[in-house]
């Protein structure tokens, strides 16, 4: 999911923010609005994955016997 929207993103990038033709306007949603969104979507996915992000490990000086 998030190469499509890395490509949805790209595609926006290319393409032009406004078009105007035959009375007909059509705009699209700001890069940083964009951004944003994939930001939460990323964020939201992440929440749902098992666990909370944090590893324990046991910590062993070296050196010692």
């Amino acid at each position: 999911m998030s190469n499509e929207i890395e490509n949805i993103i790209q595609e926006n990038l290319n393409s032009p923010a406004k078009v105007s033709s035959d009375g007909v306007s059509v705009e699209q949603h700001p890069l940083s609005e964009q951004i944003a969104a994939d930001k939460y979507l990323a964020s939201k996915t992440a929440a749902q994955r098992k666990g909370l992000g944090i590893k324990f490990s046991k910590l062993s000086p070296s050196g010692t016997v």
